[in-house]
């Protein structure tokens, strides 16, 4: 091994020292910033707060995801009373799927189904048997993406708002679905 010069050797020491003073001032540097900031974050809050008045902000109600399962779990129920297979879906007011449950022996496609029956509801607040019963009026409705204009879908309203939607797909007519999306629908009132 070759022996290093004194000269080679105190360089070497004064840079590993500074590479660790630098890493640790770095770490301190690091961790303060946020405290900093939090601290900076409630003043800032508190002027964003007072500059937004109530009319220009809005509340809004949302399912929660117990609620979801409780009004999907509903569904499923009423239809395996009536030894239907089905698929039942619970999407928010966006649109986004909350619970979906597939009961035994559903077909594949009640999946996507039950999703889109769900989504259409809620985004109509209406009863998908009538946005059906739209589209000779308006044909074109059944090209918006995402949407599926046969019976079986239900939307769940709160302060007279579309909150949620209930999808149900597989029974073998649209009438039946829908009878299940009521079912669970019904639910959340109990």
């Amino acid at each position: 091994m070759k022996k290093l010069s004194l000269r080679t050797r105190v360089v070497t020491g004064a840079v590993a020292v500074a590479a660790l003073g630098a890493g640790t001032f770095g770490a301190v540097s690091a961790t303060a910033a946020p405290a900093e900031s939090a601290a900076a974050a409630p003043a800032a809050a508190t002027s964003a707060t007072s500059a937004t008045s109530a009319k220009n902000t809005t509340e809004s109600t949302h399912l929660t995801i117990d609620a979801a399962t409780k009004a999907a779990q509903a569904a499923l129920d009423a239809a395996e009373k009536e030894n239907q297979r089905i698929t039942v879906a619970v999407v928010d007011r966006n649109g986004n799927t909350i619970v979906t449950l597939r009961g035994d022996g559903a077909g594949p496609q009640s999946y996507e189904s039950a999703e889109k029956k769900a989504y259409t509801a809620v985004a109509w607040n209406a009863p998908t048997s009538e946005l059906a019963k739209r589209l000779e009026q308006a044909p074109n409705l059944k090209d918006i993406p995402g949407t599926l204009f046969l019976a079986g879908g239900a939307p769940v309203t709160a302060k007279n708002a579309p909150i949620a939607g209930i999808g149900v797909a597989g029974a073998p007519s649209g009438a039946l679905d829908e009878k299940f999306a009521q079912a669970g629908a019904a639910a959340l009132g109990r």
